[in-house]
């Protein structure tokens, strides 16, 4: 079918009622370009009375309900042909009308989804198709609204290659060749028994054919055909994440001409699993260094551009990790055209709850009737890509202590099985959650029990290990692990070597882990065979479950609170931060995972210095990688230093302050106590004497520049591409200024617009569609969205800095 780009000339208002237009009263639409979150732009202030926990888990954004439209030309020669509206994910409870008719729904926000058009459409005449979406304390996370990912319009033949019908596997693969194996479903849709010949195309790279086949298909009416060819490719270039080669299948169904053609891009890779070799890819053992990540793109909110998601995995990958989990819902087809790009491996995730409810309003109301159909979906968007290994069927599900959630369990393991046999099916359980009921009992046992609940409570990260270890979890979770492939545990670490006697033929991978416990984490990983891999939460920060990971300490008694009142916006626990800035927990854990040489310095911040740490277990310590600290010249401070290193030594403007043990045994990390000086401070690293790197850090001095530097010179006016600048402050040698933060203005002209502006600040009550925003650590960050070829100008202005300017090309 031929695919059209459907997301300019659109209109979006918060939706009103119909008795209130009636009486002349009418809320105005104004226009939007998709994809669009509608609500990054309400008005974050909450209620009074509104509760913390629910608020806080959406960044305190509220819900709404909100109706979109567009008005569409449709010509006469489409008459007769299949038209179909798709729509990548709409956040939540969709409805679609088509001319005022109601023409289908989805509730789930995740899901890719169509509507068949053509039964209400006017030809040769404007159409309008109307959609509405509503989001309100149905998300653990911020969730967005609206029409956040992309749409098109697909227009085809009553005979043509379906929606979706185009499958490539690869099922024998060796050096000399590769079997690529291409099933194309034809639909007939009209009263005729129709006879085509489809041809099939494998071109590399380079885009040359190198292997072709044409077969003859018989099509009855009302009755879809599957064409199955197998080609081979000799000398194939294995997919894999060191070398992630490509191919692409072109489709052609010919009767007297071309009747239709499709194509996608595939990757020739085979995949295996064992304990004793775990997941090996091409023959070779891969180890998943994970990051977990939500679906927001920061300062953008939820809206889905191609470009903020390559970028996103394009940092992530150079940060050290090899792999992304989805969490807690399906990838977006951009995000998957990345990592089959870069080389990144995907778990990709259907739900995050099945039948028991997590929050007031959430999909659990619609799983019974839905999960089928969303399964469907999530598989029919990956089937092609390489990058995906492992479908996760559900996160922190509380059925899975119970014989009926097994049960359930099973279903969607074989349904997802029955809809694709190549990849491996897991489920990130919370193994306190499974037994939750039992522990609550626990709870009511004399104080001063340590087998209490509440004792437990003092620190979650052992509670969730010493639960997750027990007899009690081990017998009421066998049946809903055994369902698996691949056994997905979310802080249970206590499992890895128990389960390798226990259930020698369990495979595990860590589906969610503590960013803290990495170094003992990967230690495991290493060292177990049919443990494949660490997930960790987070490695981007995103917007809601504000203020899980934010620095607290002790100083007037331990809040209790684990999410942050307003104006708290971000969740504060990603390894990099929402503008892409990779912060002190990413370093260390590229130094854990064996990809980085030298040491790295972060310096606590001294405002602190001697309280009593009393952060969540999400938390990485309050660290900055800076050394301007002014008001502070004399006052005792902390620096850690990271390194793989036997040992590390600290100097201060050329004075050491001796050298500390590092490396593993002492958890990759070393701490100095010394008092702040303004100059520089220099972190060396020695492995059996001799020097193996170092790091330095320089305070800034003299006067503030505000610098711009964007991370690409041109950019293309085509689908989804958008310009990320980043914006700093600094001194005259371009050391970063973190302790002089003053509000930026951004002004956007020529053939361009700004479509997000912020920073990583994790409490504000700034906007992100605002012109003007206060800098975070010497950061914000802006970006442009193309609305046409030509150029793009940006000025940014701050006070007692000179002005500064950008030129984005536009092609």
């Amino acid at each position: 079918m031929i695919r059209t780009p459907f997301n300019d000339g659109w209109q979006v208002r918060t939706k009103v009622n119909p008795f209130t237009e009636l009486m002349g009263d009418p809320a105005p639409f104004r226009p939007v370009t998709l994809p669009h979150d509608a609500m990054i732009e309400q008005d974050r202030r909450v209620p009074d009375g509104e509760a913390t926990m629910e608020a806080a888990a959406g960044a305190h954004f509220p819900g709404g309900v909100f109706e979109y439209r567009k008005i569409f030309f449709v010509p006469r020669e489409h008459q007769g042909r299949r038209v179909f509206l798709e729509f990548e994910g709409v956040y939540r409870d969709a409805t679609v009308y088509v001319n005022g008719n109601y023409a289908g729904q989805r509730p789930y926000g995740y899901s890719r989804f169509r509507v068949d058009a053509g039964r209400f459409l006017r030809f040769g005449q404007d159409n309008e198709v109307r959609v509405e979406a509503r989001a309100h304390h149905d998300s653990r996370w911020y969730s967005g609204a609206g029409i956040y990912r992309d749409t098109w319009m697909l227009v085809g033949e009553v005979v043509r290659i379906g929606p979706d019908g185009l499958r490539v596997t690869t099922p024998d693969i060796d050096r000399e060749r590769a079997v690529v194996e291409v099933a194309a479903t034809i639909d007939n849709d009209s009263i005729a028994i129709r006879t085509l010949d489809l041809v099939v195309e494998i071109r590399d790279a380079a885009g040359t054919v190198v292997a072709t086949d044409t077969a003859e298909v018989t099509v009855l009416p009302g009755e879809p055909a599957t064409v199955r060819q197998r080609l081979y490719v000799f000398d194939p270039s294995l997919w894999s994440p060191e070398s992630p080669s490509l191919y692409s299948c072109e489709v052609r169904l010919l009767e007297d001409g071309v009747v239709d053609a499709e194509s996608a891009a595939f990757g020739i890779r085979s995949l295996q699993l064992d304990p004793r070799f775990g997941l090996r890819v091409n023959g070779e053992t891969v180890k998943l260094r994970g990051a977990c990540v939500h679906h927001d793109n920061g300062v953008l909110g939820a809206a889905t551009f191609a470009r903020a998601e390559e970028r996103r995995v394009e940092i992530l990958k150079e940060a050290g990790f090899n792999a992304i989990r989805m969490a807690h819902h399906p990838m977006s087809r951009a995000m998957l055209d990345a990592c089959d790009r870069l080389g990144v491996l995907v778990m990709d995730e259907a739900f995050d709850v099945w039948t028991s409810a997590k929050s007031d309003f959430d999909y659990s109301l619609h799983f019974p009737e839905w999960w089928e159909r969303d399964l469907e979906a999530m598989v029919a968007k990956d089937v092609n890509h390489p990058s995906v290994v492992l479908y996760s069927i559900g996160n922190e599900i509380p059925e899975t202590g119970s014989p009926s959630g097994a049960a359930l369990g099973r279903r969607l393991a074989e349904k997802i099985r029955s809809l694709d046999g190549t990849r491996y099916v897991t489920n990130g359980i919370n193994n306190l959650l499974a037994v939750l009921p039992d522990l609550a009992q626990m709870g009511g046992r004399e104080e001063g029990e340590d087998t209490g609940i509440n004792t437990l409570m003092a620190d979650a990260g052992d509670m969730m290990n010493l639960i997750g270890a027990s007899d009690l979890v081990t017998e009421r979770t066998a049946e809903s692990y055994g369902v698996l492939d691949v056994a997905g545990m979310n802080y249970s670490d206590a499992r890895y070597a128990q389960d390798r006697d226990l259930f020698p033929n369990r495979i595990i991978v860590g589906t969610e882990t503590f960013p803290t416990r990495i170094d003992t984490n990967w230690k495991l990983v290493e060292q177990y065979g049919h443990v494949i891999g660490d997930f960790t939460w987070t490695g981007w920060d995103y917007l809601g479950e504000a203020g899980i990971g934010r620095p607290r300490y002790r100083t007037s008694g331990r809040s209790s609170d684990l999410l942050a009142s307003y104006p708290y916006l971000l969740a504060g626990c990603g390894d990099i931060d929402i503008t892409g800035h990779r912060r002190p927990a990413s370093y260390y854990r590229q130094i854990v995972f064996g990809l980085r040489a030298e040491p790295f310095i972060a310096v606590q911040r001294p405002e602190h210095h001697g309280e009593t740490w009393a952060a969540s277990p999400w938390a990485w310590s309050d660290t900055v990688a800076g050394w301007t600290w002014p008001g502070f010249e004399g006052r005792p401070v902390q620096v850690e230093v990271y390194s793989a290193a036997d040992e590390v030594e600290l100097l201060v403007n050329g004075r050491s302050l001796g050298r500390a043990p590092a490396g593993g045994r002492h958890r990759f990390r070393a701490e100095f106590d010394t008092v702040y000086e303004p100059g520089e401070l220099v972190a060396v690293a020695y492995q059996g004497g001799a020097e193996t790197g170092r790091h330095l850090l320089r305070s800034a001095t003299g006067p503030v520049r505000l610098r711009a530097e964007p991370d690409r010179p041109a950019i293309t006016a085509t689908h989804g591409d958008l310009a990320y600048v980043t914006l700093t402050l600094t001194d005259a040698e371009g050391t970063l200024h973190t302790a002089a933060d003053r509000p930026v203005s951004a002004e956007v002209s020529g053939n361009g617009l700004l479509a997000g502006f912020g920073s990583a600040a994790p409490s504000t009550r700034e906007r992100f569609d605002a012109a003007e925003h206060r800098t975070y650590e010497g950061r914000a960050l802006a970006v442009l969205r193309p609305t046409g070829t030509g150029e793009i100008r940006l000025r940014a202005s701050a006070p007692e800095c000179e002005p500064v300017e950008v030129l984005i090309t536009v092609t």
